[in-house]
């Protein structure tokens, strides 16, 4: 880079210690006594890094960012299913209409004992939620167990649009029922 164009530098200065974080890594994952989570170790540099700047400079996963979206929008990339815990697995609880898990036939009582290959067992209903979410238009491999039989199941997660009041009518003609 020519030193006096100070874009190549500030270039050369960033493509170097990239190099040199990519290299530590390298050796940490090669020699380091333990096994290392590779995605913990990354997203804590991450965070020390930023921890130099100003407060509001922030990383936020995809994880994370797809979470913050559901709550802003009430909108995410899933397959349209609320889920809850039954013994060692998580169980559908109820599809939602018109979305990926009921278009494949899922049902109510369905446990999902693998998702991508990945058994589920002893999962919390939040892990297999995030494992569920993605972009829409992506596909997610699930195995479900229905009546003692295992059944795959291919879903192509879809923009999930979660309605304030999924159902209202009227009782009788003075009660009226309102789903929040």
């Amino acid at each position: 880079f020519p030193s006096h164009d100070n874009g190549g530098e500030a270039y050369f200065e960033i493509s170097k210690n990239l190099d040199l974080f990519a290299s530590v890594f390298r050796e940490i994952n090669t020699y380091y006594v333990d096994e290392i989570d590779a995605g913990k170790l990354t997203k804590k540099a991450v965070d020390e890094m930023l921890n130099q700047l100003d407060p509001y400079t922030n990383y936020i996963s995809e994880a994370e960012a797809e979470d913050f979206r559901v709550q802003m929008t009430g909108q995410y990339g899933g397959v349209g299913a609320l889920i809850g815990i039954k013994g060692d697995y998580v169980m559908i609880t109820d599809p939602y209409e018109g979305y990926p898990a009921q278009k494949e036939g899922l049902m109510a009582g369905d446990l999902i004992v693998e998702i991508e290959g990945k058994s589920t067992k002893g999962k919390n209903s939040g892990d297999v939620s995030k494992m569920l979410k993605g972009q829409p238009g992506t596909k997610v491999k699930i195995v479900i167990r229905r009546d003692g039989k295992d059944i795959e199941k291919n879903l192509t997660r879809e923009e999930i649009k979660m309605k304030n009041v999924p159902y209202y009518g009227m009782i009788n003609n003075e009660t009226g029922y309102i789903k929040l």
